[in-house]
């Protein structure tokens, strides 16, 4: 399992970081609907489609979706308010699945049969995750191109040294499960572990000066991102174990697909956008 990880690690992160410092706005606005589309065609094991006509009906309406959202004039205010409602109400979402988590697998009778409920945890997982890459990569873009690219960098290393920490800690010092019903791999001292290492990031970071928010905000919006992150991850993890499937593809050969690695990300990008640019 850590060869896999070193190994994906080795490949993705210079691939991210291309995309997030040499892409220009637009191309990177289409990567990130690519990846999205291909999440979405892994969602589709969720939501137990089978007939290939059917997958590609429901991951070429996400698409459009998601093109739609980014084709929108910047110079209309209908925009802004748009991505700034879906940004916030993916926190209600991210709420939800909070309630969810705990509850499973009780919680599962009140949406595993529903395919309009389980249409909707595709939207609010998908969809915000989108708007807040966007909205977090075109910070001060008119004058900076790379400023967003550094506040996307930060979110991504918040959830991967979450991941990681959890890791090594879980597996040298880890006893108490998690969330045993969803994850029975994940413990509490992993947990602690993940997010004491990347607080520790978030302090760093804030005392370079480079982010020009208030302490107060700049640390809500990272531990509570950090937060999300676990939550995110568990979240695909109870969607994964009620549809009776281990990994939600094999695009990434040993190692699962595109919403095994992005999971945590579809949680963290939009609550960190939502605290740090609207609500705090």
């Amino acid at each position: 399992m850590l060869i896999y990880r070193v190994l994906t690690a080795i490949i993705l992160i210079p691939l991210v970081i291309i995309a997030l410092f040499f892409a220009p706005l637009s191309l990177f606005s289409y990567l990130i609907i690519v990846v999205c589309g291909l999440a979405a065609w892994e969602w589709t094991n969720f939501l137990a489609m089978t007939k290939p006509v059917n997958k590609i009906i429901f991951t070429f309406s996400v698409v459009m979706l998601l093109s739609f959202l980014y084709l929108i004039p910047n110079t209309e205010l209908i925009k802004y308010t748009l991505f700034n409602y879906i940004i916030c109400l993916s926190i209600i979402w991210w709420l939800v699945a909070f309630l969810m988590v705990i509850g499973y697998p009780n919680s599962a009778k009140y949406w595993s049969n529903s395919l309009l409920i389980k249409l909707l945890f595709a939207f609010f997982t998908l969809v915000p995750f989108f708007v807040g890459m966007i909205e977090l990569r075109s910070i001060n873009y008119t004058f900076n191109a790379y400023t967003g690219a550094v506040w996307l960098l930060y979110v991504f290393v918040l959830v991967w040294a979450t991941d990681t920490g959890a890791y090594f800690v879980g597996r040298a010092l880890g006893k108490r499960k998690l969330a045993a019903k969803v994850s029975p791999g994940k413990t509490i001292e992993g947990f602690l572990g993940g997010v004491g290492s990347a607080i520790l990031i978030s302090i760093s970071v804030y005392l370079t000066g480079y982010f020009q928010l208030s302490f107060i905000t700049f640390i809500l919006s990272s531990l509570l991102a950090i937060l999300v992150s676990v939550l995110g991850d568990l979240t695909e993890s109870m969607f994964k174990r009620e549809a009776g499937i281990k990994d939600s593809g094999n695009l990434i050969p040993g190692h699962g697909g595109i919403l095994d690695r992005i999971d945590s990300l579809t949680a963290a990008v939009p609550m960190f956008a939502a605290l740090s640019l609207y609500l705090l």
